[in-house]
């Protein structure tokens, strides 16, 4: 059938705009996808940022002026414990795991950063300045006293004596308050003097004296439903 040359004209201007439209739908589509996968993505950031223990909070000021920041653990912290495991002094990882000790294994660096954060808590201290780690504190519940848990502290050896383990200590109570535990234990080498005068500055229990430990228990000042 033969159409008038403007009546082609029409129809093609017809075909173009609905082309048209449908382009425009497929690109307002695709902005849509887009917005809603960089919400999630933000959303996803945030959460990971705040951490169970809430915001991030502020940098905190140590007795000597310096910064540090503290957050809980996560999984993709195990390069960060490495490297501070790493600038240890052989005394201090004596210390921490009452024996000789070259590094972490890929099992340990694993362990210590798939965190519950419910059962196991651990808080990581960052140098504000370049972002290394300098501290760490964590709490592991005691399977058979689910009020209880035992605590673990290690402060890289340049940031010691400035405070940062009683800060840590503070924050870690806090949590596991939140969690129900009332009752902090802490086995000690018989001649840490730092840990069992931090301890004992905050009023812990010598509760077992063995050769080379000592076992302390620290009850916590709980206030709320997370620990009536």
């Amino acid at each position: 059938m033969f159409l008038p040359p403007d009546m082609l004209a029409g129809i093609a201007r017809e075909r173009q705009a609905t082309m048209l439209a449908e382009a425009e739908s497929d690109r307002r589509a695709r902005q849509a996808r887009l917005a809603a996968r960089q919400v999630r993505r933000a959303g996803r950031q945030a959460r990971r940022a705040a951490g169970p223990a809430g915001p991030v909070r502020p940098p905190v000021i140590l007795r000597d002026g310096s910064l540090v920041l503290i957050r809980p653990v996560q999984e993709g912290d195990a390069p960060l414990l490495a490297d501070g495991f790493g600038r240890l002094s052989a005394e201090s990882r004596w210390m921490r795991f009452l024996m000789a000790k070259q590094e972490l294994s890929p099992s340990e660096l694993r362990y210590f950063t798939s965190v519950d954060h419910h059962d196991h808590e651990a808080l990581g201290a960052l140098d504000h300045g370049d972002g290394r780690g300098v501290a760490i504190a964590r709490y592991i519940r005691h399977p058979a006293e689910p009020d209880a848990a035992e605590i673990a502290l290690t402060v890289i050896d340049d940031w010691q004596r400035r405070g940062l383990g009683t800060e840590l200590l503070g924050r870690l109570a806090d949590r596991a308050c939140q969690e129900g535990i009332r009752r902090f234990t802490a086995l000690v080498a018989a001649d840490n003097a730092a840990m069992s005068g931090l301890l004992d500055s905050l009023r812990a229990d010598l509760v077992r004296w063995e050769s080379d430990t000592l076992t302390y228990e620290l009850t916590l000042g709980c206030a709320g439903p997370g620990c009536a």
